[in-house]
């Protein structure tokens, strides 16, 4: 069972969903768009009954009291911040850190600049930054997964189109999700404030500049990627190890972008061994 407590970091309060004892070996999870902390309720509980404590943030934008006006307060430098700030806030000097999407791109700049913070790191769906840049250079088909993003760097169209006839559009990326994740997915972007914030982490790091540079990974990886994924190449999955320099493991997966929801015991099982294999206790 997941409660949800709220975690002030500075004048930003973070709602976050919490599972397990406090106090046991810990596990943040980052999720991405367009989705919430809910979307880990299953993989928290799993891991609760694992021995792990869990936090899952609603990230910043997300959170109704965190969600700062300005495309500015959503550079990936501040988003990773953000991580650190959460983990002194609840006092985890280290811990296990799984991300999904956005929140997979958060977590290879948090394991970059901290990697010491991090006992293991467990990316779906996006790999390393600079795999997928390279992709993105080399390959048609990673540019045509890719033209999505241009769209939404277009500013109020995209908020206007997501918005039409009852979130349609976002209705068609969920279709895999239980109904009251889907309510708990509409409680956060009928919220105005929230669809744009979350528009801004497109605007503030691909629209304005080069996004800040990543090195190789250090701390022990699984990546776990869909073969069907409608947003990543298999070029940028594939050629993720490059940029591996610890323990790395690649999970490929006959499934889409949602791992979450369309492989979720595929997911859980290698997440928990990855996690156990790096457990400090």
């Amino acid at each position: 069972m997941s409660n949800v407590i709220q975690v002030n970091i500075e004048n930003l309060v973070f709602d976050c969903r919490v599972s397990g004892k406090q106090g046991s070996e810990a596990v943040i999870l980052l999720h991405g768009f367009p989705e919430s902390s809910f979307m880990w309720i299953p993989l928290m509980e799993k891991l609760a009954s694992e021995g792990f404590y869990c936090v899952a943030p609603d990230m910043r934008g997300y959170s109704d009291n965190a969600c700062p006006k300005g495309v500015e307060n959503y550079t990936i430098r501040k988003l990773y911040q953000d991580i650190l700030d959460l983990s002194h806030a609840l006092e985890l000097k280290r811990f296990h850190l799984i991300g999904h999407d956005w929140g997979a791109i958060i977590g290879w700049y948090f394991v970059q600049n901290f990697p010491g913070n991090v006992l293991s790191w467990s990316a779906l769906s996006v790999p390393h930054p600079r795999a997928f840049a390279a992709a993105y250079k080399q390959h048609k088909e990673q540019r045509k997964k890719s033209r999505y993003i241009k769209w939404f760097l277009i500013p109020y169209f995209p908020e206007l189109f997501i918005r039409s006839n009852d979130f349609a559009f976002f209705r068609r990326l969920w279709k895999r999700s239980r109904p009251e994740e889907l309510e708990n997915y509409l409680s956060v972007f009928r919220r105005r404030k929230c669809l744009t914030a979350a528009l801004n982490y497109y605007r503030a790091n691909f629209g304005r500049g080069k996004i800040e540079k990543t090195g190789p990974c250090q701390v022990p990886t699984l990546f776990i990627w869909g073969r069907h994924d409608v947003a990543v190449s298999s070029m940028a999955a594939e050629n993720n190890h490059v940029y591996m320099l610890g323990d790395y493991t690649f999970l490929p997966l006959e499934a889409g972008h949602w791992l979450v929801q369309s492989a979720f015991p595929e997911v859980a099982a290698a997440v928990t061994k990855h996690l156990e294999k790096n457990r400090l206790s």
